[in-house]
Parts: C-alpha cells; structure tokens; sequence
C-alpha cells in the first residue's frame, strides 16, 4: 500500500501501456484524493448492435468499471495487481458518447482495496454503477 497518491503524469503513463486501453482511446478526466474520472470516447467497434440504434456492448461498460476502479486505487498511491471481483449493474443502454467513468475508493487496504464506480453518459444519465475489489502489493 502507499501513502501518497500519484501524479496526473504517474496516471496517464501507466494507463497508456495497455494496448487495449489505447485502442478504447480512454483518458483520464478529473482526479481527486480518492477519485478518478476516465473518459472514452464512442467509436463503431464497442456496439454491440447498430439497428434499430446503436448499443455498446455490455462488456464495455463492464471493462470500463473495471479499469475505473483499479485507476483509482492506483491513483491513491497503492499497486493493485488486478481484479479480485466485480460487480456490474446495467442501468439504461449506452446509445450515445462519449462515456465517462466516475470511480470513488471505498475502502483503501494493505491487501485488498474497494471502489465504486458510476458510467454516465454525454447527456449526464447514468447508465451502468458497480464495484470491485483489487488486491495490493504490501
């Protein structure tokens, strides 16, 4: 666990070394002490179905929950070294970008830490919450 949160530098680098964080496009928005906000833009290849409108697919929202979550444990300063569980609840269809994602730490922990995160879309609805638990180097 750490003690000091991470610079904004800190953040955006470790989020650009995935490959898939960098074909979503995600950036990072606001970050606070305990909160971090991410940003992805709407592009062709996240729907799930185009007719009657278009829908992103559920394990986008998922994953962006995920990636929300584990941003901000690591913003806060602590190394988690992934995803011990997830919970998502759908709320309305994401029919329209971009999609940020708001996600808040619960609870900071020497081995497992918890943060809630909120999907909203461009027009400020939410659209999917959940929560996650992500184990933490000592």
């Amino acid at each position: 666990m750490a003690g000091k949160g991470r610079s904004r530098e800190e953040v955006e680098a470790r989020l650009a070394r995935s490959p898939y964080h960098r074909w979503l496009g995600l950036r990072i928005g606001e970050i606070g002490e305990e909160t971090i906000e991410i940003v992805m833009p709407w592009r062709d290849e996240i729907l799930s179905r185009t007719e009657p409108h278009p829908v992103v697919h559920g394990g986008i929202l998922g994953s962006l929950i995920d990636m929300a979550g584990l941003f901000a444990v690591y913003a806060s300063g602590a190394t988690p070294t992934g995803t011990a569980y997830m919970h998502v609840d759908y709320h309305r269809p994401a029919t329209a970008g971009p999609l940020t994602a708001k996600a808040r730490i619960l609870k900071l922990g020497r081995s497992l830490s918890t943060a809630e995160i909120f999907i909203y879309g461009p027009d400020g609805k939410l659209l999917a919450s959940g929560r996650g638990g992500y184990p933490c180097e000592s």
